[in-house]
């Protein structure tokens, strides 16, 4: 506000010093007219203009000359920085038209073109540089929105990847645990049973245990990013994949569940991370059939691999379970068709015709889902 009012008392203090006394009080009441508006010019430009384009007027009426007649252009300005494009060109008519009405009364030896070109000239000046400002001051709101609203979506896009993750480590987390725990307690059955009648056996599943165990917390520590690429324990349990796809009917065999494996077509080209959705995939299947089903049922397993696919095809001969009474539960099955569904596959998990359980997806491998993935 100090800003503000430094022009009304220059122009105030002007015409207190230098004119007569005579003509004191016309000169300051219509200084005070012209120049104390500005102190609101911001607030309401338009008004103010209006305020000062009065006063200007009754300024020509009296024919007083002022140096207070620079609020005009000072009123223009802040109308074309503040207001509309409409509002700007009718504050500029008018200031242009009390152009004109003071060079025809006070342009002398009727030298009228000069001023008039002069004046006019410093009212575009003046009203071009209240545009520009109000250009200038629009275009930095919107970088500063852009800004924000960039902020905003990286944000959110933060939240996002830390959801997908958190989901990631919760699938990989489920997989682990109830595939090594199922096979470890089976295999601990087995021990038990074997001890006396056959001591090999017993130490055969305790040994086969340890490793399992050994293999989960490996899984484990890859899966919430603490186990490097370049310790000894990566090196030992290596991502698994389509090559591990045998060891892991191993384990199921040895947990009691007879599994055949079936892999046609080269594998080499599939990528990690497909090569680990069909790990996971198979594991899982293999797991919900050793938990759910007696005794005496095997599975077997077929991987299809082509240029731009994997077929997945997981089958036992268990009895079907009883449907679902209430709503699904754990992150098996969802698990597995949120897996599928990042290669553009859809899962198909019900009973067979001729009895037993099946899973089966296809894995997309130049799917848009692949690349994201």
């Amino acid at each position: 506000m100090a800003q503000e009012s430094l022009l009304p008392a220059l122009l105030l203090l002007h015409v207190v010093t230098t004119y007569a006394p005579q003509e004191l009080p016309v000169a300051v009441l219509l200084t005070a007219a012209l120049a104390l508006p500005l102190l609101w010019r911001r607030r309401a430009p338009l008004t103010v203009f209006g305020a000062v384009a009065a006063a200007a007027l009754v300024q020509w009426l009296t024919g007083v000359q002022l140096p207070a007649a620079v609020a005009v252009l000072v009123a223009l300005y802040t109308a074309a920085a503040h207001s509309g494009r409409h509002g700007t060109l009718a504050a500029a008519a008018v200031v242009e038209a009390g152009v004109v009405l003071a060079c025809l009364r006070w342009a002398t030896d009727g030298a009228f073109l000069a001023p008039f070109v002069a004046l006019t000239a410093t009212v575009v000046a003046v009203t071009v540089l209240g545009v520009n400002a109000r250009t200038t001051r629009a275009g930095l709101a919107a970088v500063e929105e852009r800004a924000a609203r960039l902020e905003l979506e990286q944000e959110q896009q933060a939240r996002l990847a830390a959801a997908e993750e958190r989901a990631r480590i919760t699938r990989e987390m489920h997989d682990i645990v109830t595939h090594n725990l199922s096979v470890m307690v089976a295999l601990t059955d087995a021990a038990v049973y074997a001890q006396h009648r056959s001591p090999d056996r017993a130490t055969a599943a305790m040994l086969q245990i340890s490793e399992t165990g050994r293999q989960a917390l490996a899984d484990m520590r890859r899966s919430l990013g603490i186990l490097r690429t370049d310790e000894p324990d990566a090196q030992r349990h290596p991502l698994p994949g389509i090559a591990q796809l045998d060891s892991l009917a191993g384990q199921m065999r040895a947990a009691g569940l007879p599994t055949r494996l079936d892999v046609h077509g080269d594998h080499a080209h599939v990528p990690a991370t497909a090569q680990l959705t069909v790990y996971r995939l198979v594991q899982e299947a293999l797991t919900n059939t050793l938990k759910h089903t007696p005794p005496g049922t095997d599975a077997k397993v077929r991987i299809r691999c082509s240029a731009d696919s994997v077929v997945v095809d997981v089958t036992d001969s268990g009895p079907c379970p009883p449907p679902p009474t209430g709503p699904p539960s754990g992150h098996g099955i969802p698990g597995m068709r949120e897996r599928s569904a990042a290669y553009g596959g859809t899962l198909q998990a019900g009973p067979l015709p001729g009895g037993g359980w099946g899973v089966r997806t296809r894995l997309l491998l130049n799917s848009s889902a692949t690349e994201s993935a």
